[in-house]
């Protein structure tokens, strides 16, 4: 049996059992847990406009087009665009493949969970370890990528309105938004629900608004930057500059499965957490061809941005098109996204961890496993999974051109998390499972299933190129090796340690529990 803290109801792992326990209020939320597998442990007090508020947070696509913008510019010219739309669908076939499951499964721990449910411990394990690596990493790039726009906010003049953070900076930049989102997440899931709210408001109106004033208003450049590559093409290839681009929206889309993080903590979660995905990919990928299309077409220096000369335009461009006033407020915004999204990734990781170390899978579950305070909150998992954020900005201080290769890195470990998941499900659905949750796709989930392992292994193939064939190996090859250091370390825990033998929770029951669930609502 797993370790719980003994003030809350403790995890019950015996799905067996589940019908006499559940069967006065089999339709409840609570009932469902229990059916699965669990008590209530957590909080149920996230609406679900909150949980779709998280979600796009945690996408971000304020954040994401910001912090990618003149890379994939510099890449590709304003052909670049284009990939959020193609990642935006490859990543809708992911979130239909996870709605089928979390609404079996609506569990807190996500990804985890759902893989342990679908083939087994040990797998699950894997899976999970690369997951946390990416997100905590994750969690480091959002915070390092907001260094810029806290230091223009408040050290940017009309006269020059971008700036660059130095090292130290950034150093003191970034360790100061993870500790200010942390103090925030240690209040509880209300507070996270208002300033999800908030952050939202400010997304939508930095990306949509912002973005469809200046695609109507200030536009320096035609339309037709996004049918060209504006003379990358003729440097190494189409193919080659089209690819270099890629992380314009393999970048932005890494984050759907964040609301199912929190279905314990979520309303009716079997309906609510489907919808929430889906709505987080086409509502974010929506902003965000908005925001990127805006920001091309008024930026005055483009030639510049093309160069390479100018990494940071934005700031640049919102003084020319805003003004000194619109521009402040607008870094305003973005830097009130950066702090969502980096609240929205510490929570996720923290469920995820929290959920593993209640099954006993997780080093130091016996600390982890416990809430605390009358939210609930799990404290130790928050403050441990932000320990290697805190000491991966330590180590880019020391070597500041490595941000882009870690999100690279982070991307493609997030893309192996999904599909291992994803994979896992088109084994069980194999092996006779069909999903019993009250949102499902019927007859379209096996080619969807399909399509969705397809596009990811065509993703992660894109991820693990090397970029640049000028650098030395290992600055070629740092996504792919990064990964397999993790993956390495990872099954090096498993083979040593078994954490799977620590744990009795439920696992490889996917058939059993949809059988189940049907002969419940049957009656």
């Amino acid at each position: 049996m797993s370790t719980i803290d003994e003030s809350a109801p403790s995890a019950e792992h015996r799905p067996h059992d589940a019908p006499s326990a559940a069967g006065a209020a089999h339709n409840s939320d609570e009932a469902h847990l229990i059916a699965v597998g669990y008590k209530p442990q957590l909080e149920r007090s996230l609406s679900w406009f909150s949980n779709f508020a998280l979600g796009f947070l945690y996408l971000s696509p304020m954040v994401g087009v910001v912090s990618i913008f003149a890379m994939g510019i510099a890449a590709a010219g304003g052909a670049a665009i284009w990939w959020i739309p193609i990642v935006g669908v490859g990543m809708l076939l992911i979130a239909l493949v996870f709605g089928e499951i979390v609404s079996q499964y609506p569990i807190a721990g996500g990804i985890y969970q759902w893989a342990r449910r679908l083939w087994s411990g040990k797998y699950a394990w894997q899976m999970s370890w690369v997951y946390v690596g990416s997100i905590t990493m994750g969690i480091t790039t959002t915070a390092l990528f907001s260094s810029n726009f806290i230091a223009s906010l408040f050290l940017g003049t009309p006269e020059q309105p971008s700036v660059t953070a130095s090292p130290l900076q950034r150093l003191v930049i970034t360790l100061g938004v993870l500790v200010f989102c942390l103090i925030l997440n240690l209040r509880g899931t209300k507070a996270l629900g208002f300033i999800t709210k908030i952050g939202l408001v400010a997304e939508l109106t930095g990306v949509v608004g912002v973005g469809t004033y200046l695609l109507i208003f200030e536009r320096k450049n035609s339309f037709d930057i996004f049918f060209s590559t504006l003379g990358k093409a003729s440097e190494h290839g189409l193919l080659y500059a089209m690819l270099g681009a890629s992380l314009v929206g393999l970048y932005l889309f890494g984050a759907i499965e964040s609301c199912g993080e929190l279905a314990e903590e979520t309303p009716n979660p079997a309906r609510a957490i489907p919808r929430a995905m889906i709505l987080t990919v086409t509502v974010g990928g929506g902003a965000a061809m908005v925001a990127f299309a805006g920001f091309a077409l008024a930026t005055p220096n483009l030639d510049e941005v093309l160069s390479g000369q100018e990494t940071n335009p934005i700031p640049t461009m919102l003084q020319a098109t805003l003004g000194t006033v619109g521009s402040k407020i607008f870094l305003l915004i973005a830097v009130i996204s950066f702090i969502a999204g980096v609240m929205g990734q510490q929570t996720a990781v923290s469920r995820f961890v929290f959920s593993m170390a209640r099954d006993g899978m997780f080093p130091g579950s016996h600390v982890i496993s416990k809430t605390a305070g009358r939210h609930h909150t799990p404290v130790s998992a928050l403050l441990i999974t932000n320990v290697l954020p805190a000491l991966v900005v330590v180590f880019v201080y020391f070597s500041p051109d490595s941000l882009f290769r870690l999100a690279g890195f982070q991307t493609l470990a997030i893309y192996v998390a999904f599909m291992m998941v994803v994979f896992a499900a088109l084994r069980a659905r194999m092996k006779g499972w069909r999903p019993a949750g009250s949102w499902n796709l019927g007859r379209f989930g096996l080619p969807v299933n399909i399509l969705a392992l397809a596009y990811g292994i065509f993703a992660m193939v894109i991820l693990a190129r090397p970029d640049n064939t000028q650098a030395d190996f290992f600055d070629r090859w740092i996504a792919l090796i990064g990964l397999l250091v993790v993956v390495i370390t990872g099954l090096a825990y498993l083979l040593i340690a078994k954490p799977e033998r620590k744990s009795d929770a439920p696992e490889g029951d996917a058939i059993e529990i949809a059988n189940m669930l049907r002969a419940q609502r049957s009656r």
